[in-house]
Formats: C-alpha cells, sequence, structure tokens
C-alpha cells in the first residue's frame, strides 16, 4: 500500500495536467479539434486509474465531500469526453465553436476533488 499512494497521486496530476492541456488549449483555440480528445480521454484515463487506486486503499468511496465530488467529477468527465467525441464525428459547426463552455465548466467542476483531496492530504 505504501507505494501506491505515489503512483497514484501520480496519475491523478497527470490527469490535471492532461485536461487542463485539453480544456484550455480549446478554449484558446475557439474551437474543438480532434487533438483535444486525446487529451480529455488521457485525462480520464489517469483519473480513473489514480481515484481507482485510491478507492482500494481506503476500502470503497466514502460519504465526504471529496468522494462524492470526486465520482461526479469523473461521470462528468465521461459525458464531456463522450460528448466532445460525437461533436467531431457529427461536424457540427455551431457545436465545435461553443464546446469550449461546457469543457471549462467541467474542468472547474474537476477542480473540487482535485483541490479537497490535496488539501485533506496536508493534514
Amino acid at each position: 500500500m505504501t507505494g501506491e499512494l505515489p503512483i497514484s497521486t501520480i496519475f491523478i496530476s497527470l490527469s490535471l495536467v492532461f485536461y487542463s492541456i485539453g480544456v484550455w488549449s480549446e478554449r484558446l483555440a475557439g474551437r474543438l479539434k480532434r487533438w483535444h480528445l486525446v487529451f480529455f480521454w488521457g485525462g480520464l484515463a489517469f483519473d480513473t486509474t489514480g481515484t481507482g487506486m485510491m478507492f482500494e486503499m481506503a476500502g470503497g468511496i466514502d460519504t465526504d465531500i471529496h468522494s462524492i465530488t470526486g465520482l461526479a467529477a469523473i461521470i462528468l468527465m465521461v459525458i464531456h469526453a463522450v460528448w466532445a467525441t460525437v461533436v467531431l464525428l457529427r461536424k457540427d459547426e455551431n457545436a465545435i465553436t461553443s464546446f469550449h463552455r461546457f469543457s471549462v465548466i467541467v474542468w472547474a467542476i474537476w477542480l473540487v476533488p482535485y483541490f479537497t483531496g490535496f488539501f485533506a492530504s496536508m493534514r
């Protein structure tokens, strides 16, 4: 278990890096591009891996704010990545140029469990 905590923390931090690059590069570009999907899906993969490891170490999900917002954030990340994929496949120009609004909201919600976990680990 001792080796799992640093590894799971690295996965969660990689998720922050990938998801932030995807979301903010999309926002700055003003349109959703295929390469953004790599960062959305990569961020989701790193987050679910790290979170899964942490759930295993904790013996399951708890009912605290960190656990509940973490689960909600992963669900939103799945919806976000799937929806981004569908938008690009449909080639809907209006959705392609306005998708960043949803991306930034999901990213901001994702930060809640990231920082509550970070601050809780400092106790």
